[in-house]
């Protein structure tokens, strides 16, 4: 190979390089950015939602209706710009069950509730509600173990919820959400029987042995040692 080929396949070599290099770091620039933007929606939500039910002064009653309102206004923002309604749910929901949680409202409540407006949502604009539900899941199920509630608990209702809303919008809908948040709730018990420390064995009980049966050899050796001590 002449010293030319050599250089140019050098070079050939280093373009093709520098080229994944700049994917590499723009891909990792844009998820960071993603990020940063996932970080302040969860940050808006929670803040909309803590200092609006402090304002009502009725927490219990106002938490339902705040939730809706909330998820609404994510649809109707993703409807304007025509697309971000995926990559938001999560952010969304997290914000709004800490938000919830912030005043002492009940998070599993605000969870269920949060799913099925998203679900809802998700069908009125077209958008794949089984992702829609899943991203909505993972919400409240992080939010959850963030602010130390019941991850369990709001994982059976959040899943339900998003079945239930699912039915409402027909048979392919709930197996498409089914299918996508299978093992959601399996998932989250086994992290949390992982994370509760094992009972102590107690001692093991003392079995008594069973009695020995009684064959006719043992009748007879018996009689015979009878005999003979009469």
């Amino acid at each position: 190979m002449s010293n030319e080929q050599e250089v140019a396949g050098t070079g050939m070599s280093e373009g093709i390089g520098r080229a994944g290099t700049a994917v590499k770091e723009g891909v990792v620039s844009s998820l960071k950015g993603i990020n940063e933007i996932e970080a302040e929606i969860v940050s808006l939500v929670k803040n909309t939602v803590s200092n609006t039910l402090r304002a009502t002064g009725s927490v219990a009653t106002e938490s339902v209706n705040i939730t809706k309102d909330v998820v609404k206004g994510a649809i109707q923002a993703t409807e304007e710009v025509g697309t971000g309604l995926i990559l938001s749910t999560k952010s969304v929901a997290k914000g709004v069950v800490m938000g919830v949680a912030d005043v002492g409202g009940d998070v599993v409540t605000a969870a269920g509730q949060t799913v099925k407006g998203a679900v809802k949502g998700a069908a009125e604009i077209g958008a794949d509600v089984a992702l829609v539900a899943r991203r909505a899941v993972d919400g409240v199920i992080e939010a959850t173990k963030e602010i130390g509630g019941n991850v369990e608990e709001v994982a059976k209702v959040a899943v339900g919820g998003a079945i239930e809303t699912a039915g409402t919008i027909g048979n392919t809908a709930v197996k498409a959400v089914k299918d996508m948040l299978v093992g959601v709730v399996e998932g989250v018990k086994e992290v949390a029987g992982a994370a509760i420390p094992k009972p102590r064995p107690t001692s093991p009980e003392v079995i008594p042995s069973p009695a020995p049966e009684i064959t006719e050899s043992t009748e007879i050796t018996t009689k015979g040692r009878g005999r003979r001590g009469e």
